[in-house]
């Protein structure tokens, strides 16, 4: 008899059976992976990086720095990303996520070309409506392209971006600045994510909704809820208002420190731009590592244990051991000591984003999971970066008369304290995740 054709012959088929294949997800995942650490790179590090020279251009105070770090973008990502996430959970994710990574370079770039404050303020804010548009659709995807045991650690090699970014960020921001000018450098940034873009529109599909749950076809009938409809529906389970707070809280003292540590190294450890930089580079390099460890660890405990509650106590301990690792980097006036707690403090300041990611859309369902993202993305920017850097330059502002040169260093420590707060939240929000997930999986088999 001879042999039965199994590949598949059209157009479609081949389509259809490219993005089943374990070698295109990893890709995907890649390219969404670069995407995001285009993304870190151009909101913050390199701004870090440049608020020595910025602040002498322009002849700002550490509050208008810290603003500058924080308020428009965290309130226009945060705002913007509800109704935009919106829009992909109706239409091609992929699409909206080229549309924004080509508008956050293109403002990025522009940032270097501003001639007064109000110039800088403006771009900013057009930086945050383009990164409004990054995470939740590609959160969206990945779920669709990773089943539910390998999420967490799917999520967090996404993830890593951001110690990737920051590490890359850094480094660019400290040479950069050191040899190109603040203003060289941002524009030097911004123009190859354009190009992403087009590599990403070119070469990433867009799956089926459900495609790695095996309720594809099942879900191209679902009619997507509302906003609000959403929003309610998250907001009632409280697994996830506390995953949000907590994410919020420990952010605030995540972007405060991104904000300001290369500034922190070069006002109390003399050290320069491009020192700082390097530094700053390396110490975010090695917080992939606590990243990709937030997700595996959840994944494997939560599978050995069969309980996914895992996904809260993992980043809950680790924020938790952030503070003590917090009072000796920036308290001791030895580098012997700084450096090596600052090893410590970034290895669990990064656990949380993977086990985060994961349970966020663990709760919600598959037409949910774009706006899912976005609001915990809205409540964690607005807080933690709204707040923040803000708060800290205040604070920094404050204790100048005090402590002259080292009011940086104390503010940094005192806010360095909510870690604490959202440890509690973590550790609460475990009590009912439980029932949360399970009330989830039963309305979506209702449906």
């Amino acid at each position: 008899m001879p042999a039965t054709n199994t590949q598949p012959n059209t157009l479609h088929e081949r389509s259809s059976h490219v993005l089943t294949m374990p070698w295109y997800a990893n890709y995907v995942l890649l390219m969404l992976t670069l995407c995001y650490v285009v993304n870190v790179v151009d909101r913050s590090q390199v701004l870090a990086a440049s608020v020595q020279a910025i602040k002498a251009e322009f002849g700002a105070s550490d509050f208008q720095m810290g603003m500058l770090s924080g308020l428009p973008f965290a309130l226009f990502y945060s705002l913007m990303g509800i109704p935009i996430a919106a829009w992909a959970d109706r239409s091609s994710r992929r699409n909206v996520l080229v549309l924004a990574v080509a508008t956050w370079s293109g403002m990025t770039a522009l940032f270097g070309t501003a001639v007064n404050f109000t110039m800088l303020f403006l771009t900013r804010i057009g930086t945050a409506i383009g990164e409004a548009g990054g995470s939740p659709p590609s959160h969206s995807l990945i779920s669709d392209y990773f089943p539910k045991v390998r999420r967490g650690t799917a999520f967090a090699i996404y993830a890593l971006a951001v110690p990737v970014g920051t590490s890359i960020g850094a480094a660019i921001g400290g040479w950069g600045n050191q040899n190109l000018g603040w203003r060289n450098t941002f524009i030097a940034i911004g123009l190859p994510g354009i190009v992403l873009a087009l590599i990403v529109f070119l070469t990433v599909k867009e799956p089926p909704r459900g495609m790695s749950d095996g309720t594809a076809g099942r879900s191209v009938a679902q009619k997507t809820p509302g906003m609000m409809e959403v929003l309610k529906f998250l907001w009632q389970r409280a697994s996830f208002r506390h995953l949000s707070l907590a994410c919020a809280l420990h952010s605030v003292v995540w972007y405060a420190s991104g904000a300001f540590n290369n500034a922190f190294l070069q006002r109390s450890h003399g050290m320069n731009v491009a020192e700082a930089g390097y530094w700053i580079s390396i110490l975010a390099a090695i917080a992939g590592i606590g990243t990709f460890l937030g997700g595996y660890l959840s994944d494997r405990l939560s599978a050995r244990t069969n309980d996914r509650r895992w996904y809260m106590w993992v980043p809950g301990v680790a924020t938790l051991i952030c503070v003590p690792f917090q009072f000796l980097a920036y308290l001791s006036p030895n580098l012997a000591v700084t450096l090596p707690s600052f090893v410590g403090l970034m290895l669990m300041a990064a656990v949380f984003f993977g086990p985060s990611f994961a349970m966020t859309q663990a709760l919600a369902t598959l037409r949910m999971r774009s706006v899912a993202t976005s609001l915990l993305l809205f409540i964690q920017t607005l807080i933690g970066n709204g707040l923040g850097p803000s708060v800290t330059g205040l604070i920094s502002d404050w204790l100048t008369p005090s402590f002259q040169v080292d009011s940086l260093r104390y503010s940094l420590v005192i806010i360095g304290v909510v870690n604490f707060w959202a440890a509690i939240h973590y550790m609460v929000g475990a009590r009912s995740l439980k029932s949360d997930l399970e009330l989830t999986e039963r309305f979506a088999s209702a449906q």
